[in-house]
């Protein structure tokens, strides 16, 4: 008989009682993973934070990128202007000794539509205009020109350009004139303008001028400040032509005053030639809304008659309507 012996253990073979680790893998409290996880997690604990970017770094690029978009606004959005004569009051306030008015002024929407009359527009006064009307003084200092320069961009200064604000009166094509009892006259209608501003140290008189025929693709202007107004009728030495503004030169539509704060509000924009039309429309034309009334209400009142025998019928006999 063949005893059986238990195979002894050898010396260096683990303890039985001690966990073996697997190939590949650690031990963790409950369970196992992957060595290369483990000096993943590892290698990100041991990474330290990013550190934040110092506000004086960040400054710089914050002042390039709002400098750009201002650019990017003013040159083909809207840009504020300085109304710096009197040329427009009431409409618009500029003058000595007050703080003249800010206007925000439209630059995209004539690139869809064509100045009408009644828009007070921004425009370049045309080579023949006489600039004595306005000058900016611009510093002989290189740094002060920059600063008012840049100022002039966002409103604070008056730019540097002969740039004028006005209100059409009359487009290309049409006839203009002055006066028919003190009203302009534009394709034989005389105009009616609430906004024309009376000094109250001058007559409340328009100054007489053509009939001039504005040639197609220029505009006629003019200030509400009538009699203080260096406009189409004041250019060009007694040649009228010489006064109308080409559509080219217009920079913007004048849509809203940002300052001063007592001033907020949209600018007042009216056609005074619709408003002309409506005035003097033939006196059977004015009654043509009442005379379509009139007209209609016959067959309105047939049908409503009708209307309500067929429901009484219905009601007495049971018969339908």
């Amino acid at each position: 008989m063949t005893d059986v012996v238990p195979s002894q253990t050898p010396s260096n073979s683990p303890d039985p009682e001690e966990p073996t680790p697997s190939s590949g893998a650690e031990q963790g409290g409950s369970g196992t993973r992957p060595l290369d996880e483990a000096k993943t997690a590892h290698t990100s604990r041991r990474r330290k934070p990013e550190k934040k970017r110092s506000f004086w770094k960040e400054l710089p690029i914050l002042i390039v990128t709002a400098l750009v978009l201002t650019f990017l606004i003013q040159t083909f959005l809207a840009r504020v202007y300085v109304i710096p004569s009197e040329s427009m009051e009431q409409t618009l306030i500029g003058c000595d000794g007050c703080t003249d008015d800010r206007v925000l002024v439209d630059k995209l929407s004539y690139n869809f539509t064509k100045p009408a009359p009644g828009d007070v527009i921004v425009f370049k006064a045309p080579d023949n205009w006489d600039r004595s009307e306005f000058q900016v003084a611009r510093s002989d200092n290189p740094v002060l020109h920059t600063i008012q320069d840049g100022l002039s961009v966002i409103g604070l200064a008056a730019p540097d350009e002969y740039d004028l604000i006005k209100r059409v009166v009359a487009v290309g094509g049409q006839t203009v004139q002055c006066c028919d009892n003190n009203r302009v006259v534009v394709d034989g209608k005389p105009l009616n303008e609430p906004y024309i501003f009376w000094r109250p140290d001058m007559p409340p008189t328009q100054m007489p001028f053509g009939p001039v025929k504005v040639p197609d693709g220029k505009l006629w202007v003019m200030g509400d400040n009538r009699n203080n107004s260096d406009d189409s009728r004041l250019q060009g030495k007694g040649d009228l032509l010489a006064g109308a503004v080409p559509v080219n030169n217009v920079i913007g539509k004048a849509r809203f005053i940002v300052l001063p704060p007592t001033r907020w509000g949209l600018v007042r924009t009216e056609d005074p030639q619709a408003q002309a039309a409506a005035l003097g429309a033939p006196a059977w034309q004015a009654g043509l809304p009442l005379g379509g009334g009139i007209v209609a209400a016959f067959p309105v009142l047939w049908i409503g008659r009708r209307v309500r025998r067929g429901i009484r019928n219905a009601f007495t006999t049971g018969e339908k309507p």
